[in-house]
């Protein structure tokens, strides 16, 4: 019994030095400027970031995903669903009454997890959405691992069940198609490189884009087998593009603001490492290309 009293202690501590690593960071200063708003589930914190735009934060566990509620005058987006560990469908009933359709950024595990409870779902019209709408559980276990998580998951959550469901795509969408919400238009804007299907959404009257995972401040994870990074360069390119246009970038990572003049940098970076000009450091057996407020996670 006290072996076994001391093992627990152990494993305990040592979890604890595990998420102190990355939690010890949190939370990030940007947050501070933002006004929180009140749920009910310990899982999420909720950000109003601009009239009718509310950040929908992750920040138990590694990825800090950030999905994003879009509010038109007669209906709503919600730019991803996030990890699927808690559910966001509660959450978005309590910030708005109106009809809620689903688009997501790409269809990686941690931006899709709560699809299947929506009945609207926009998707990209490619072979990689397709194969992912039909869920998956690989990479929804590995999110779970102890270094993965800072503090509890949800009472009554199911680890070992824990899987990406398969999910209806009911709308295929183009690079450059619209949604209307009512008085709010959102553009697609196709960006492959991370994954095909990778799209950022700009709002452009409000001088708003929605990034995904093309940019966020923190390691941008370049390193996935469907990743093409000549694809990921010229999409780039095209966002830079859009900068002097944009007020305020809304990432789906770590922070939900940054400035548009990173696009630019994130450019003139990627290119600066293709062309072998800057040295990586080794990390968790990857390399890591850094530069001011970002970095590149490459194999």
């Amino acid at each position: 019994m006290v072996k076994a009293l001391f093992l627990a202690i152990c494993l305990t501590s040592s979890l604890s030095a595990q998420q102190a690593d990355w939690c010890k960071k949190l939370p990030r200063p940007a947050y501070s400027k933002l006004e929180r708003l009140p749920t009910a589930d310990p899982w999420f914190e909720v950000y109003k970031v601009r009239p009718g735009i509310f950040a929908i934060y992750e920040p138990h566990q590694l990825e800090e995903v950030i999905s994003y509620l879009i509010l038109g005058n007669d209906k709503a987006l919600l730019f991803d669903t996030g990890m699927g560990i808690s559910n966001i469908q509660a959450v978005v009933a309590g910030l708005t009454r109106l009809p809620v359709s689903v688009l997501n950024s790409h269809t990686h595990n941690d931006h899709v997890g709560d699809n299947w409870r929506f009945d609207d779902v926009y998707g990209m019209d490619t072979d990689f959405t397709r194969a992912n709408a039909r869920g998956s559980r690989e990479d929804a276990q590995a999110e779970l691992a102890p270094d993965e998580l800072c503090g509890a998951l949800p009472a009554g959550f199911d680890a070992k069940a824990y899987a990406v469901k398969p999910f209806h795509i009911t709308h295929w969408l183009h690079d450059g198609d619209k949604i209307e919400l009512g008085g709010r238009t959102l553009k697609v804007i196709g960006t492959p490189g991370h994954t095909p299907d990778e799209i950022a959404l700009l709002d452009e009257k409000n001088g708003l884009l929605f990034t995904g995972d093309s940019f966020y401040l923190g390691p941008i994870y370049l390193y996935r087998p469907e990743t093409d990074l000549d694809a990921y360069v010229a999409s780039m390119q095209k966002l830079a593009a859009l900068a002097p246009r944009l007020q305020l970038l809304l990432p789906s990572h770590n922070t939900p603001v940054a400035d548009p003049g990173y696009l630019s940098k994130v450019v003139v970076a990627i290119q600066q490492v293709r062309r072998g000009q800057v040295k990586p450091v080794t990390k968790d057996g990857k390399h890591e290309y850094v530069f001011e407020g970002f970095s590149f996670l490459m194999r």
